[in-house]
């Protein structure tokens, strides 16, 4: 087992810059923040991220002069916090709500820039004292003299090395993966209306990759275009939206763009929602977009697919120590080619749960538990899934140490059999909260994650994590993070799936520009190494400049 002398290099040399240099950019102290904050999953990531993403620490947006009672607040750390959650650090005002805007379903905003860029608003850019540089110019654009039609530019640079010691858990040599994002878009407000439209490619190159998934190569993807109309009356806010866009409006274990990999995860459709001070509703329905790797023409809505339903949200507490938000939650999710064990058929799974997250004092917390139940292939689903995450800030001060733990349980069984399929899965989420290289899912899997954060100049953040998984159902199989089993697996006795350490470092450089490193180390358990999988290393690291 060996890490690339290339990959490692530059990933330890990344490392080494973030801890020694930490200070050279500090922002304002997070401290000064009503209720301290914590990092959520990876996300993240796939955030996490995910999972659901957010931040280890969150500084002081530059503008703000006190603290702001409606400030977003992250879940809980689910595990090593993803750079996609940390990267929110800068100072735009988020589009006027009426429902709390860091809880409204449109997106982690955590200071300016979200994972979803149609979600930020930048009104505030229309004071020429605000800007700073060229770039704050391109975020408020007028085209009258009234400023009720304008239009905002952004975009993302990020570069990117995955290092692996063996591939899939498998003897194969070391894969080395260098992975360029580029996005571009442009939000066209005229009035109540805006049109929103997204560009990106996706560049893949290196060592032993194999054959590259559109996830990671995409010459050109139109990756969201959408038309909006929204307003309020009175205090009751009021929207709809069609086109393609991405959708985050639930538990990130559960829907996420997945901002771990290179092109987002969209969707296709309608969304409608309403809202007001402490209620709001939101419903949709969409078709997934299949992902193609030439250009604009073969990235299209997968008529062999449907997601839709209802989310909604009630404000248990909003107050400037504690913010508390209850999310109910109805889906119902069709697919005409799923596998199941050794079937392929058509699948209606639905989805009901909620979601309770937010923070009180220095506890954030992020729980979800839900039931899923349907058809596939002729036969009933009946499974359980939860998730259950919580960090405590030790010390709001100096490094600000806070420790965590997650539990994360996806109910298995039944896919080889012939009765009632107890197998869980998600909509489109990520997995890199199971593990950074893709060894796991959540399906049929239950693990523990303890962890601890500690920041120690204002703009860095570094967690480490262990990690204990254990199979649910000894009679199905062990998944991989693509949702795949592991071959064989379903006929070996046994719950222990396997143990990893995970670390990760995160540097905010400046409000735009980021610098990540992330590393694990994944030893499988007695099942998977009876079916011959090995030790491995991961590291990877990352560059991201949004504007």
């Amino acid at each position: 087992m060996r890490i690339s002398r290339s990959g490692f290099a530059i990933g330890a040399s990344l490392l080494s810059i973030v801890i020694a240099s930490g200070t050279a950019h500090a922002a304002p102290d997070a401290s000064a923040l009503a209720s301290a904050p914590a990092a959520n999953t990876l996300p993240t990531s796939e955030a996490g991220s995910a999972k659901p993403t957010a931040v280890a620490s969150v500084a002081k947006p530059a503008q703000q002069a006190s603290v702001d009672p409606n400030r977003p607040v992250p879940p809980a750390q689910r595990s090593t916090p993803p750079s996609e959650s940390t990267e929110q650090r800068s100072p735009a005002n988020p589009s006027v709500r009426t429902y709390p805007r860091q809880a409204d379903g449109h997106g982690v905003m955590l200071g300016g820039y979200n994972m979803s860029r149609w979600a930020e608003d930048w009104r505030m850019m229309r004071d020429s004292k605000k800007r700073k540089d060229i770039l704050d110019r391109l975020k408020y654009i007028p085209i009258d003299d009234a400023g009720k039609i304008y239009v905002t530019l952004s975009g993302e640079v990020r570069y990117r090395l995955n290092d692996y010691s063996e591939p899939n858990l498998v003897k194969s040599g070391y894969r080395l993966e260098e992975q360029t994002r580029l996005v571009g878009g442009a939000d066209v407000h005229i009035g109540p209306v805006r049109f929103y439209g997204e560009l990106a490619h996706g560049g893949l190159s290196g060592y032993n990759y194999g054959v590259a998934p559109a996830k990671s190569r995409d010459a050109l993807i139109a990756q969201q275009f959408f038309g909006e109309i929204s307003g309020t009356i009175g205090t009751f806010g009021l929207g709809v939206r069609y086109g393609r866009q991405e959708f985050t409006d639930g538990p990130s274990n559960l829907v996420s763009q997945k901002d771990n990999n290179t092109i987002h995860t969209s969707v296709q459709g309608l969304r409608t929602w309403g809202q007001t001070g402490n209620v709001r509703a939101d419903f949709f329905d969409f078709k997934q977009v299949t992902l193609g790797t030439q250009g604009l023409s073969d990235d299209v809505a997968d008529d062999k697919t449907r997601f839709s339903g209802a989310t909604f949200g009630l404000v248990l507490a909003n107050s400037k120590t504690r913010k508390l938000f209850f999310d109910p939650f109805a889906w119902r999710e069709r697919n005409d080619s799923l596998k199941w064990g050794r079937v392929t058929g058509r699948e209606v799974r639905n989805y009901y749960g909620a979601r309770l997250w937010g923070s009180l004092d220095q506890l954030t917390l992020d729980w979800t538990v839900d039931h899923q139940s349907g058809s596939f292939a002729g036969r009933d689903i009946s499974a359980w899934n939860a998730f259950i995450a919580q960090t405590y800030v030790i010390n709001p001060k100096n490094w600000k140490p806070k420790v965590g733990i997650h539990f994360d349980f996806g109910e298995g069984g039944g896919s080889y059999g012939t009765g009632t399929i107890h197998v869980a899965k998600a909509p489109f989420a990520g997995t890199i909260a199971y593990s950074y290289q893709g060894a796991l899912n959540f399906t049929n899997l239950f693990q523990a994650s303890p962890n601890f954060t500690v920041s120690p100049f204002k703009t860095l953040d570094v967690t480490t994590e262990y990690q204990h998984s254990w199979r649910v159902s000894p009679h199905d199989a062990i998944y991989r993070g693509a949702g795949t089993p592991y071959t064989g697996s379903e006929t070996l006795p046994g719950s222990n799936v396997g143990d990893a350490i995970r670390l990760q470092a995160t540097w905010k450089v400046t409000r735009r520009l980021s610098v990540v490193g992330r590393y694990e180390y994944f030893i499988p358990g007695p099942i998977l190494d009876q079916l011959g999988y090995v030790n491995s290393h991961y590291l990877a690291s990352w560059i991201s400049y949004r504007f």
